[in-house]
């Protein structure tokens, strides 16, 4: 992700601020100071699940697909039961 992009994303209280050692300090380092800063803080996780907004699931649909996991469940048991895999 873009440093730009990354910077829209992120709120005032997540701010990483990287500053240069000396006047002589390469560009390379100090990117590669603030990817692992960034990779510390645990920010491109949290803010990428931000991203997608998943719809909670109804009530009916959680019933049914835990009747279908019980089902499945059951089988499974029954085939191990059987020595069947």
């Amino acid at each position: 992700m873009p440093f730009s992009a990354l910077c829209g994303i992120m709120n005032r209280s997540m701010a990483i601020k990287v500053t240069r050692k000396d006047q002589s300090e390469a560009n390379e380092n100090i990117i590669r100071r603030f990817n692992r800063k960034v990779l510390q803080s645990g920010i491109m996780p949290l803010k990428k699940s931000q991203m997608r907004f998943n719809k909670p699931i109804s009530k009916r649909e959680r019933r049914i697909k835990a009747i279908i996991r019980e089902e499945r469940k059951a089988e499974k048991t029954e085939r191990i039961k059987l020595g069947l895999k």
